[in-house]
């Protein structure tokens, strides 16, 4: 088998080999990178994961910028966005590696275009050699039988072309499907920023800075509860005094019915009184 194929790779043109090694580069290379990506990212992880509770300087320039960058947030404001700092750091300081994990998501496709490149590039050659065989003009026999086997021998070199980058392409997609689902760098790269992540608020916390800030709702509680006693102080004189004016209801009452009371005698002897001055004038 292993001769057949060599035989058939024998027929294919230096523009079929040309496409044909550029699939198989792109293979190798989507492999390397890929073992080179989880090597690197390794390390991060490594620093992170064997890092101090407090803060520690890193080796890696990218951890030290982020650590800075938030140290100097933190400084300016107690709300800090941690992740859009380490975003900005891994564009800024990964930048090569993000180029690479972008050409290993893209390698899968680029081989299969590469396999369908060479396989219509096969084809139309071959295709045009059968023309050229049919619309050859021969004299003798001799000629007839050997301009056909000349044609079909290069007709069958471009269907060699054509089958050749088929195959390597599809074969370099599904090894390269197979990697990237045993070994996703874009999903320890995730990983990494969110250790990173757990690690900067796990210093601001354990920070004096971030202590103070953590208690500085103490003073603005005490307050509260001041305001709170306040009112609550209000609402009893509110209530005591609403107690003493019912009381002086009560008492407004009784004056007016002991006042009604006494109109009322006033009246009676008012009555009497002009009754025995009118009485005494007749006599």
């Amino acid at each position: 088998m292993t001769s057949t194929m060599l035989g058939g790779l024998s027929l294919i043109d230096s523009t079929g080999l040309a496409i044909l090694a550029t699939t198989v580069t792109t293979l190798v290379l989507g492999i390397v990178i890929n073992f080179w990506l989880r090597a690197r990212y390794a390390a991060l992880e490594k620093e992170i994961r064997h890092a101090p509770d407090g803060e520690a300087s890193f080796a890696h320039p990218a951890l030290r910028h982020i650590v800075r960058d938030a140290t100097l947030a933190a400084g300016r404001s107690s709300e800090v966005n941690t992740q859009a700092i380490i975003d900005d750091c891994f564009q800024s300081d990964l930048r090569p590696m993000l180029l690479a994990e972008r050409f290993i998501r893209s390698a899968t496709g680029l081989v299969i275009i590469l396999g369908l490149l060479g396989t219509f590039y096969g084809l139309t050659l071959s295709i045009g050699k059968i023309v050229h065989l049919v619309g050859a003009e021969t004299t003798g026999a001799t000629d007839v039988a050997q301009g056909v086997s000349q044609g079909l021998t290069n007709a069958l070199s471009g269907m060699a072309v054509a089958f050749s980058n088929s195959l390597v392409g599809i074969l370099s997609a599904v090894i390269l499907t197979v990697l990237g689902i045993l070994s996703n760098v874009s999903d320890r790269r995730t990983a990494i920023m969110v250790q990173i992540e757990t690690y900067l608020d796990r210093i601001r916390v354990q920070r004096p800075g971030g202590a103070t800030d953590l208690t500085g709702f103490g003073p603005a509680i005490a307050l509260l509860d001041g305001a709170v006693a306040r009112f609550e102080s209000a609402l009893k004189g509110f209530a005591s005094t609403t107690k003493d004016f019912h009381d002086f209801n009560a008492h407004l009452k009784d004056n007016v019915q002991r006042l009604s009371l006494t109109f009322a005698d006033m009246s009676d002897s008012l009555k009497t009184q002009l009754v025995t001055f009118g009485s005494g004038r007749k006599v």
